[in-house]
């Protein structure tokens, strides 16, 4: 006789590294089932040929997943110069193999070309959904799917190694940033091509991989340890203005009415906090001044 596993109602925020190899949702099965946690959610994919930061939300913390997805990433990019694949990277065929007579110069005049907003063709081996499918599936059967440029923004280049024709750089973007596209297209530009030989990210929102744990260290806790290296969910909206409610303006927020505050409150959402300082979710100020709740923890209401 098989027994059901006992899920648990955990919440939180896990900062991984993820390890080579894992697809996000793999990483996110294995964090769950280790936790036992009933509701679990990641917040943007990571390649699986990618290692680093892979924020994992569970329970009411998946609320605000959105956040870390729409937030800047930061990566450490690899770059091979000289050869062109079938994805950009180095699981695909070779398609071109060009002399590289470039130097660190000419690297990072090139790359510098794309700092700010530019246009970025998503690649076919990609996650991007196409009538229900992943654009990869298609890309594996043969099929080439046209795709929509859209507006990217770089926010900075740095370079860390140039070596001949391998080059080490630093690009924080916004989301949606292909950094498989952005190495083939600064191959393009240097008139050599190449495609991307590693791909680490360090950072995500207000999380650094310097906080980040591996799923080996993680299997090695006990359930208490497991659960002390959460986060807690509102570190996922740190960017938002805090704000504290007396006990009665609290008791009518879980009522899911709107309240007043004395003072200044900042136009926008709002973080908003017990008296004792227990997050309670996020609210908006209102044209008349009141706070509406807008997204609230569960477990405030308890």
């Amino acid at each position: 006789m098989q027994f059901k596993r006992q899920k648990k109602n955990i919440n939180g925020i896990l900062l991984l590294d993820k390890p080579l190899g894992f697809s996000s949702n793999q990483a996110l099965q294995k964090i769950k089932w280790l936790l036992k946690a009933a509701k679990a959610g990641h917040t943007g994919t990571l390649d699986p040929l990618a290692t680093g930061l892979l924020p994992l939300c569970f329970g009411e913390a998946t609320k605000f997943a959105h956040y870390l997805t729409d937030a800047d990433k930061t990566y450490v990019a690899t770059i091979k110069l000289g050869i062109t694949t079938s994805t950009g990277d180095a699981e695909g065929a070779v398609l071109s193999t060009l002399p590289v007579n470039v130097n660190q110069a000419d690297f990072v005049k090139a790359s510098q070309q794309f700092i700010g907003e530019i246009s970025q063709v998503p690649p076919m081996y990609s996650a991007l959904k196409f009538e229900g499918k992943a654009l990869y599936e298609y890309a594996r059967a043969g099929v080439e799917i046209e795709r929509q440029s859209r507006l990217v923004t770089i926010h900075s280049i740095k370079i860390h190694s140039f070596s001949g024709d391998v080059a080490v750089i630093t690009v924080t973007c916004s989301k949606g940033t292909y950094i498989r596209t952005l190495a083939e297209d600064i191959g393009k530009q240097l008139g050599c091509g190449a495609h991307l030989i590693g791909l680490r990210r360090i950072a995500t929102a207000n999380y650094d991989i310097s906080q980040a744990i591996t799923i080996e260290q993680f299997e090695a806790m006990s359930d208490e340890q497991r659960l002390a290296v959460l986060a807690p969910a509102d570190s996922a909206v740190l960017h938002l203005p805090a704000i504290t409610l007396d006990d009665d303006s609290v008791f009518y927020l879980l009522q899911g009415q709107a309240v007043w505050r004395s003072g200044a409150i900042p136009a926008g959402l709002l973080r908003l906090y017990s008296e004792q300082q227990v997050f309670l979710g996020l609210g908006e100020l209102q044209p008349e001044g009141k706070i509406a709740p807008k997204r609230l923890m569960q477990q405030a209401n308890n």
